[in-house]
């Protein structure tokens, strides 16, 4: 924009009649109008002439909710870790455990992307609500689940409300608060997701051992009721009123590619079935591994060929993806999550397994990578408000999150605090510094009808990194802890450790072993962190190919449809 222009507002306004050259070049028009009305306004302190938005107690009462429905929802992706064994013992479901975890990931990654065309055609405000009460309802019946069944269809609820939950946060700033402030608030966000990540087995371990593990659970309720409350009496989208537009009801549902979603959730829950299961449950060779492959590439396939049919439509528009900060994002958190996940379920086995704690004291043990990502997040978002750019961050983020995890892989049996406290320290504060930025740029380069979809893309590839890689890093893990034992405790029977878990090794472990088991724990522990390292890693391509947006006094009115 020219520097000279004290102010450009672009209008999109459904009440004027498009010329026919709008027509003819813009089909996509229709969609936008639809969905919101945009202002964009480039000069200081101009946002409260086109907009009101929320400050002081509102505002402040708002952040609170956002931050606890996002660490509900961060905390339920980790918090049952510690508590399965208590689980597997009432319910006598040892054979169920792999799907208490899936089950709320496989509906969580599946309905992501749908959301964004949730938020983009629906109202934000009452999306977001529904999207918090699916949430709760699951977490309810997970706690008073009488068997296994129920509480894995508790957890697939639960898992489709979370996948509406994050990324509807992010929308809601990015309608209250103006572009060049929202650095603060999404690194508030971005914080309360780390703590909350690395938090989840710690609160497990205390939950389990001193109530009940239904309290893993049960913990969302009131925290959630506080959220719905607020939101439904107290909150009201800013911006100015749009008129809808008269749809039927056939070209409503088109607008949310029912083809492409019929295709696209089987795809994914293949795709994760078959990491979950392969090296674990059946063997790589198995058939039905292969067949879930087989099938995903298949649906895959054609879900591709109906993205490109549908057009502006399409689930993942090509108008969106096909832009540089979006894709560049995308990689970046697919690769950030990856690492991240990678980390925040080692450690803890590490310190378990090796160092012989509790689940509570190995949850202890992490702060360090939990405090500096805090840290991290919300020091980047006030300097970012500051400055004005956010790919420095990014780059920086890459650098430092990597040499993090590259001194985490030097950690062994006899390794001490004064080393794997800074190195989780290093690796912690480089994740925070980039972990929300993404979205920043989501919000930045799109126009405010694609931001819903732009930010469910990126939130759906941290989460897809995190399933795959945990998939990826168990089996690096176990194949190298078979070997490992092979090696330095010979005659051992593989399955008598792996069957013991990390906290059992010594009681289950022959005592003249025990040296030669640690030992192989740790180089298994090492070679899971290594396909981290790689991953933190090969983020530098998507902080490479980002744009270089200046948001320093740029304000953003977002009207939502609705």
């Amino acid at each position: 924009m020219s520097s000279n222009a004290s102010e450009h507002t672009l209008t999109v306004d459904d009440h004027a009649a498009p010329t026919p050259q709008t027509e003819k070049d813009k089909p996509e028009l229709a969609e936008k109008t639809l969905a919101l009305q945009t202002s964009v306004t480039e000069a200081p302190g101009s946002e409260e002439d086109v907009v009101d938005y929320p400050s002081g107690l509102k505002l402040g009462l708002l952040t609170i909710a956002l931050c606890l429905s996002v660490f509900l929802v961060a905390l339920d992706n980790t918090i049952i870790a510690t508590a399965i064994p208590k689980i597997t013992d009432q319910f006598k479901s040892l054979d169920d455990v792999g799907w208490y975890g899936s089950a709320y990931l496989l509906t969580t990654a599946a309905t992501q992307l749908l959301f964004g065309k949730f938020y983009t055609f629906m109202p934000v405000k009452w999306v977001f609500i529904t999207a918090i009460v699916i949430f709760e309802i699951g977490s309810a019946i997970c706690g008073a689940a009488p068997n296994s069944n129920a509480l894995i269809i508790g957890r697939a609820i639960a898992g489709l409300g979370s996948a509406g939950i994050f990324s509807g946060a992010m929308i809601i700033i990015a309608n209250t608060v103006p572009l060049a402030k929202r650095p603060m608030y999404t690194g508030i966000i971005g914080g309360t997701f780390g703590i909350a990540s690395v938090a989840g087995p710690l609160m497990g371990g205390v939950f389990t051992d001193k109530v009940s593990w239904r309290w893993c659970f049960l913990i969302n309720l009131p925290p959630g009721a506080f959220t719905l409350l607020f939101l439904t009496f107290f909150f009201k989208m800013p911006g100015k009123a749009q008129a809808k537009k008269e749809m039927t009801f056939k070209e409503r549902l088109m607008q949310f590619d029912p083809m492409g979603t019929v295709i696209f959730i089987p795809a994914i829950v293949c795709l994760l079935l078959a990491l979950q299961w392969g090296g674990s449950k059946y063997p790589w060779k198995d058939g039905r591994v292969i067949a879930l492959f087989v099938v995903f590439g298949v649906l895959i396939s054609v879900f591709i060929a109906i993205q490109f049919r549908q057009g502006d439509q399409a689930t993942i528009p090509l108008r969106i993806f096909k832009q540089r900060s979006i894709w560049s994002g995308a990689w970046f958190m697919f690769s950030v999550g990856a690492g991240f996940f990678i980390f925040s379920f080692y450690l803890p086995i590490y310190f378990q397994s090796i160092h012989n704690v509790s689940a509570v004291n190995s949850g202890i043990s992490t702060l360090p990578m939990i405090l500096s990502l805090v840290v991290a997040s919300i020091l980047a978002g006030g300097l970012i408000t500051q400055l004005g750019y956010y790919a420095p961050f990014m780059i920086a983020s890459t650098i430092i999150a990597s040499v993090g995890a590259g001194l985490i892989t030097t950690l062994g049996v006899s390794t001490g605090h004064t080393k794997w406290i800074p190195y989780q320290f290093i690796y912690g504060f480089g994740l925070g510094l980039g972990m929300q930025q993404p979205m920043l740029a989501a919000q930045a380069v799109l126009e405010m009808v694609d931001v819903p979809s732009g930010t469910a893309i990126v939130m759906f590839s941290q989460t897809l990194g995190g399933a795959l890689f945990i998939s990826v890093g168990q089996n690096v893990f176990t194949n190298k802890l078979v070997s490992g034992l092979a090696q330095y405790a010979a005659g051992l029977d593989p399955s008598v450790v792996l069957a013991a878990g990390a906290t059992s090794l010594r009681s289950s472990v022959p005592a003249d072993k025990l040296a030669g088991v640690l030992l192989a724990y740790a180089h298994a522990l090492d070679s899971a962190y290594y396909v981290g390292v790689a991953m933190s890693a090969l983020s530098i391509i998507g902080c490479l190919a980002i744009e270089w947006k200046n948001i320093k006094g740029k304000n953003i009115e977002m009207g939502m449809a609705g």
